[in-house]
């Protein structure tokens, strides 16, 4: 087990830069926990990383392990591991790590949850860094509450697709901007209110939001403070909110970047052995056709999530 597969970057560019290749792996060190990954999915952070996009990762990165999020069998612990044994099977979020399209992860300890019991382990892959990111946007920056209203754009999405399900969990009045083609999904998921971004300008039929939650960035972050309260908040994981805009409306406005955190997986596991949340699964690809799963995401309008399976053992 001195060596294994992962798929890194040498530069910054296209696919081409996207190297299949052999590597040392990693020895885990204090309070760290090494997995061997069973599935990872992708995210729309790999393909800014690999562009050299993703601010996080600059230059003195390289080279880099792509793939933020992972579920897999706890291989070796580090010293002062008290959590985790040799054979758990686990799931996670690396942050800004080195990734999961690899044989195997180095994490912090406190990173790992136990993947949930009514799952699988292609199902436990696809969640962590999306779930996260949709966890953290309603409650840790959005301080969203039973009752109030809540816009989140793309809902059909990897994120939006869980944070419509957080939304409703927490009891919120529940607006999703969508395609037609994405209606009747966020619908089934509990969304109260679709929004076809084609055909209506969310605007026009939307008012007195306590929170926006934009996933798409640009013009449609622009239009969203027609829509929030004052005293509203409008959280985006992609651009930085104007705080002019935040001023005048008298709300509250960020950007953030989602971090890992096993004490949230958990808690997002127990809801979904509940049966309270469910994981769209859009396409499944074999660890040899990640260049192709990343192709696909890169096309847009991917309905839940795309996973990578590694093969076993």
């Amino acid at each position: 087990m001195s060596e294994m597969l992962a798929y890194r970057i040498h530069r910054f560019g296209g696919p081409d830069v996207l190297k299949r290749e052999s590597i040392e792996v990693p020895e885990p060190q204090a309070n760290e926990v090494l997995v061997r990954v069973r599935t990872a999915s992708t995210n729309p952070v790999d393909i800014k990383t690999r562009e050299g996009k993703y601010p996080m990762i600059g230059a003195d990165k390289l080279p880099y392990t792509l793939g933020r999020d992972f579920a897999g069998v706890v291989a070796r612990v580090g010293s002062g591991v008290k959590d985790w044994r040799e054979g758990d099977e686990v799931y996670g979020f690396v942050g800004q790590g080195q990734g999961a399209y690899a044989e195997f992860v180095k994490v912090e300890e406190s990173a790992l949850a136990r993947r949930p019991a009514e799952a699988d382990l292609v199902t436990a892959g696809a969640v962590p860094l999306a779930a996260l990111t949709a966890w953290q946007g309603l409650f840790d920056h959005g301080r969203l509450e039973a009752g109030e209203r809540v816009l989140i754009h793309a809902g059909a999405g990897g994120v939006g697709h869980f944070a419509v399900q957080f939304a409703k969990v927490k009891g919120a009045e529940v607006f999703v901007t969508a395609s037609a083609d994405g209606a009747e999904f966020v619908r089934s998921l509990g969304a109260d209110h679709v929004i076809d971004y084609h055909k209506q300008r969310f605007e026009g039929v939307v008012r007195d939001i306590d929170l926006v939650f934009d996933l798409v960035g640009g013009e449609t972050q622009t239009r969203s403070w027609a829509v929030l309260k004052r005293g509203g908040a409008l959280i985006s994981t992609l651009t930085e909110p104007s705080q002019t805009e935040a001023a005048s409306h008298g709300a509250r406005a960020e950007r953030y970047t989602a971090r890992p955190d096993g004490r949230q997986l958990t808690e997002i596991a127990s809801l979904m052995d509940k049966g309270r949340v469910r994981v769209k699964i859009a396409e499944t690809f074999p660890f040899d056709s990640l260049g192709d799963a990343l192709a696909r995401l890169d096309q847009g309008h991917v309905r839940g999530k795309i996973v990578i399976e590694l093969p076993d053992a």
